[in-house]
C-alpha cells in the first residue's frame, strides 16, 4: 500500500474514533477518504434538506422579482414568460451535467477537484485546477454579494411604498447592506445545527409566497387585466435599443435565478449519502422551481402596469412598485413585500452557507493566501473563519457602490459569469475525455443523453458569458456600461499574481483519488 493510502486510512480511523460514526457514516467517510480528505464536517443533511437548500438558493420570487427590470428591457411579457421556460430547459442540462460529476466526486472542493481528477497527470492539471478553483471561488463570493446587496436594495425599495419621494442615499443603502451581511454571518456561524431546518422553512416560505402573490395579484388587479395575447406575447423592443437582439436581454432574470444551482455541491461533506443525494437534489431543483415559478410569473404578466412606469420605479426596484400599484393600496403592497423579503433573507442564509464551504474547501487545498487560517473549523465543526472572510470581503466590495453604482453592478454580473464559466470548464473536460469518469458514477445519464446535455450546457454557458457582459440598454454611457468581464479578469489577475509569487510553492492540486 502506498504511503498516501496509509495516511488516508490513518486519517479515516482517527476521524471515525472522533465522530463515533454510525455504519452509514463510516461508509460515506470511507468514500471521502478515498477522495483524499479527512472527514471533518457533520453529516446532518438528507436528500430533502439539501434539496430544500437548493430551492432556497434558487429563490424564484427573489430572483425573478429583483431582475424584473431586465425583462422589461428585454421586451416585457414575452421575454419574461417564454424566457423562463427556455432558460429552465437549458439550465436543467447544466444541472444534470453537474449532477454526474457531483456523484462521481462527492466532495466540497467541487469544480477545482473535478478538473484535477479528470485531466491526465502533469503540471498542467495543477494549473488548470487552480484556475478553475479561483473562477469558482470568485463566482461564489460575488453571487453572495449580489444576493445580500439585492436584499438591502429591496428593503430600501419597500420603504418607497409609503414614501415614494424618498431615495436611500449611498451611505444608507450601504449600512442596510452591512446589517444584512452581519446578520447572515451570525445565523450561519452560530446556528449550524438548525440550518437544515432553516432551509426547510425557507422552501415552505418560498411556496407560500408564490401562492399568496398568485392569488392576491389575480384577485385584485387594480390596474386591469391583460388579454392572453398581451400577457404572454407582448413584446416592445424600444426600451433596450438592441433591436432584434432585445429578446435575449429578457433572459437575464431567469439566468440569474438559476445561476447558483451548482453551489450545493459544496455541501457534499455534510450530506448523509452525497453520491446519491446531491445529484438528485441538483437535478430536481430546476424542474420544481420552473413549475412553481410559472405561478409567480403568470399573475405578474397578466396584471403588469405600463412598462415605462416600471422602469421609472422609485429606488429602481420594480417589485415594490408593481405590488403597490396592482394591489391598489400601500398596505397590500407592503404585505406582499413582507413575504418576498422573507424569501430574500432565507436566500442570503442558504447561499452564504454554501459559499463559505467553497472557501473553506479551497483553503484546505492551500489555494488562497493564509490558507491555514481559513481552513480551520471552530466550535461545532463550523468554518467560522471562512465565513468571516467571506463576510468581510463582501462588505469591502460593497464600499465600491459609494463611488460607482455601475461598478457594483459589475460585481453582481461577475458572479453569474464566473459560476457559469466554472460549470463549463468541468463539463467540457468531462466531455472531451470521453465521459470516462462519470460513466462509473452512481448517478449518471445514458451515454447519448449525457453527451447531449453536456454539449447543450457548454453552448448555453458560452452564450451566457456574452449575454451577462452586455449592457441592458443602448446607448451606453460610463454609468450604464457593464464591467462584469473586466471585474472577472481583474480577480483572475490577482489570483495569477498570487500563484506566481507564492501559490505554486504550496498548491500541488487536490488530493489524488483512489476511486469509488
Amino acid at each position: 500500500m502506498s504511503e498516501l493510502s496509509q495516511e488516508k486510512k490513518a486519517s479515516l480511523l482517527e476521524a471515525e474514533r472522533a465522530h463515533g460514526a454510525s455504519t452509514t457514516g463510516q461508509k460515506e467517510d470511507n468514500e471521502l477518504a478515498a477522495l483524499g480528505y479527512k472527514p471533518e464536517l457533520h453529516r446532518n443533511r438528507s436528500l430533502y434538506t439539501i434539496l430544500f437548500q437548493a430551492l432556497a438558493i434558487t429563490a424564484v420570487p427573489f430572483g425573478e422579482g429583483t431582475a424584473l427590470t431586465s425583462a422589461i428591457y428585454g421586451g416585457g411579457q414575452l421575454a419574461y414568460f417564454v424566457g423562463w421556460i427556455v432558460v429552465a430547459l437549458l439550465d436543467e442540462c447544466v444541472a444534470v451535467s453537474l449532477s454526474e460529476l457531483a456523484s462521481k466526486f462527492p466532495t466540497s472542493s467541487g469544480p477545482s477537484y473535478w478538473s484535477f481528477q479528470l485531466l491526465p497527470e502533469g503540471r498542467s492539471r495543477v494549473i488548470f485546477s487552480f484556475i478553475t478553483g479561483w473562477v469558482w471561488l470568485i463566482g461564489n463570493i460575488t453571487i453572495c454579494l449580489s444576493v445580500n446587496f439585492g436584499t438591502a436594495s429591496l428593503i430600501a425599495g419597500t420603504a418607497t411604498i409609503y414614501h415614494p419621494d424618498w431615495v436611500a442615499s449611498d451611505w444608507q443603502l450601504l449600512l442596510i447592506f452591512f446589517a444584512v451581511c452581519i446578520g447572515t454571518f451570525l445565523v450561519c456561524a452560530f446556528g449550524n445545527r438548525i440550518l437544515p431546518y432553516v432551509d426547510t422553512v425557507a422552501s415552505v416560505w418560498n411556496g407560500l409566497t408564490i401562492l399568496i402573490v398568485c392569488v392576491a395579484l389575480s384577485a385584485t388587479a387594480k390596474v386591469g387585466r391583460h388579454s392572453v395575447a398581451d400577457a404572454l406575447a407582448h413584446y416592445d423592443k424600444s426600451f433596450s435599443g438592441w433591436g432584434n437582439f432585445t429578446f435575449f436581454i429578457g433572459l437575464l432574470p431567469t439566468a440569474y435565478t438559476f445561476a447558483a444551482i451548482g453551489m450545493i455541491t459544496s455541501m457534499a461533506e455534510e450530506v448523509a449519502d452525497p453520491a446519491r443525494d446531491v445529484p438528485k437534489a441538483l437535478s430536481l431543483v430546476v424542474p420544481i422551481s420552473a413549475v412553481a415559478g410559472l405561478f409567480f410569473i403568470l399573475p405578474i404578466c397578466f396584471t403588469m402596469p405600463p412598462l415605462e412606469d416600471i422602469l421609472n420605479a422609485p429606488q429602481a426596484q420594480a417589485m415594490p412598485y408593481v405590488f403597490h400599484v396592482v394591489m391598489g393600496t400601500a398596505g397590500g403592497g407592503l404585505a406582499l413585500m413582507f413575504f418576498l423579503l422573507g424569501v430574500a433573507v432565507f436566500c442570503c442564509i442558504s447561499i452564504t452557507t454554501a459559499a463559505s464551504r467553497t472557501l473553506w474547501a479551497f483553503a484546505r487545498d492551500q489555494a488562497i493566501p493564509f490558507s491555514s487560517i481559513w481552513s480551520k473549523l471552530i466550535g461545532d465543526q463550523v468554518p467560522i473563519t471562512a465565513l468571516a472572510l467571506l463576510t468581510v470581503v463582501q462588505m469591502l466590495l460593497g464600499l465600491v457602490n459609494l463611488g460607482s453604482t455601475s461598478a457594483f453592478t459589475a460585481f453582481a454580473s461577475c458572479g453569474v459569469i464566473a459560476l457559469a464559466a466554472a460549470y463549463a470548464i468541468v463539463i467540457a473536460i468531462s466531455l472531451f475525455t470521453g465521459r470516462k469518469a462519470v460513466s462509473t458514477a452512481r448517478w449518471r445519464c445514458p451515454s447519448l443523453v449525457g453527451y447531449f446535455v453536456n454539449i447543450m450546457s457548454i453552448a448555453w454557458v458560452a452564450f451566457q458569458l456574452v449575454l451577462f457582459s452586455m449592457p441592458a440598454a443602448l446607448p451606453v454611457t460610463v454609468a450604464s456600461m457593464n464591467y462584469a468581464s473586466v471585474v472577472l479578469v481583474g480577480f483572475m489577475f490577482i489570483s495569477f499574481v498570487y500563484y506566481v509569487v507564492y501559490g505554486r510553492k504550496v498548491y500541488n492540486g487536490t488530493p489524488e483519488s483512489d476511486g469509488l
